[in-house]
């Protein structure tokens, strides 16, 4: 990497001008854009206050925007969907702090995308994309020496950033979830084909029973999206949240009026109604490629309709945009029985204490064999016709 290259720091996705930005982020990926971190700092998601303190690794060449890393400064481990808990409680009972900590991730979102970026010229150079990652780990275990944290986390990175990252001497950890994959189907219909007979008449007969509930659902995306169904929408989000944890959400309602008007053409929302009612609601991201399912809430239980809202709606959709993929979301093995795969995620660890990185490396390896045994039994667990 030459001198002319400079790694900083910024404390808002706000100092980058949008010019620049969309010169150097190539993809439609949606939890990159730049209107998607805007609303969760604006809205006050991401902030010191919240654990979430933005500090963002930028790259420039002749002051020339060249990469992004977002990154953050972690006071808890809340929101990441990656668990270190028991690391955490390993370093308190020996004394030492876990937090602050470095977090690389797209906050509150567990779905794979790139977490590098770079301008092409470097993307297409891999000796050079090398010497850049050694160069960033070396800007990290510096801040991290300045401000006594204790470790890095890269956390949903593509297996190609992740496999660069153990190239630069950063541990690698595996997990599972579910994801849909489109394969070529013309129809719903057509996906139900490749089921057994059994899981098919289970799909079908959980399908039937919302439309003898007298429940309508209506596909909404971007501006189609109201002010008053946001705040409905906000509503269903946080009595999920409350029923689930008894606190609400990590977001608020600004955040979500906010991606409304920053990234319109990435939203993907399902309506329930009775009789005009709206009862209920589930919220999606799109790319030209996927689509992310992230929230969803309701007024009260009704039978199947989070699968309905959450999968079928979902995979329905994909088949009539030709997207590649589903991915509903963390964890959830219910999700099997309805055609989502168990597929490895990723995420990358660095662990300033040696003693701790290796007993960390020791259990991270332990657990890949676990994940890697679990998939296999999973798999055999899948709805479709051998």
């Amino acid at each position: 990497m030459t001198n002319s290259f400079n790694v900083s720091f910024i404390s808002s996705i706000e100092n980058i001008d949008a010019t620049e930005w969309s010169k150097l982020i190539d993809t439609d990926y949606p939890f990159i854009q730049q209107g998607f971190l805007l609303a969760l700092e604006e809205s006050g998601a991401t902030s010191a206050e919240t654990g979430w303190q933005p500090s963002h690794l930028i790259i420039k060449q002749d002051r020339q925007l060249t990469g992004f890393v977002p990154l953050y400064i972690k006071s808890h481990s809340y929101g990441e969907y990656v668990f270190d808990f028991q690391w955490a409680d390993a370093y308190h009972q020996s004394g030492i702090n876990y937090y602050p900590k470095l977090v690389t991730a797209i906050p509150y979102t567990p779905a794979t995308g790139e977490r590098f970026y770079f301008e092409h010229l470097i993307s297409r150079n891999e000796s050079l994309k090398k010497n850049i990652y050694s160069n960033i780990n070396q800007a990290i275990q510096q801040l991290s020496n300045e401000q006594s944290i204790s470790s890095w986390h890269i956390l949903f990175p593509t297996k190609y950033e992740s496999d660069n990252l153990v190239d630069s001497g950063l541990m690698q950890r595996e997990g599972v979830q579910y994801h849909w994959f489109n394969k070529d189907y013309q129809n719903f219909d057509d996906f139900l084909a490749g089921c057994k007979l059994k899981q098919r008449k289970n799909i079908k007969r959980e399908r039937r029973s919302i439309t003898e509930q007298g429940i309508d659902i209506r596909i909404l995306e971007g501006n189609e999206i109201t002010t008053d169904l946001w705040k409905h929408f906000y509503l269903f989000y946080q009595m999920t949240y409350s029923k689930r944890s008894g606190h609400g959400g990590y977001l608020n309602q600004d955040f979500f009026d906010l991606i409304g008007q920053y990234i319109p053409n990435s939203i993907v929302m399902m309506v329930a109604s009775i009789d005009d009612k709206i009862v209920a609601a589930s919220l999606s991201f799109k790319d030209s490629k996927n689509l992310y399912g992230r929230y969803w809430g309701c007024l009260q239980e009704f039978d199947f309709l989070h699968f309905e809202l959450c999968y079928y709606q979902g995979i329905e959709y994909c088949i009539q945009n030709k997207l590649e993929k589903f991915d509903a979301g963390a964890q959830g093995e219910h999700k099997i029985q309805r055609g989502f795969e168990p597929i490895k995620i990723y995420s990358n660890h660095w662990i300033a204490y040696p003693d701790f990185s290796r007993a960390i490396q020791d259990f991270v390896k332990r657990e890949a064999v676990i994940v890697e045994e679990n998939i296999e039994v999973l798999k055999g667990k899948l709805p479709f016709k051998k």
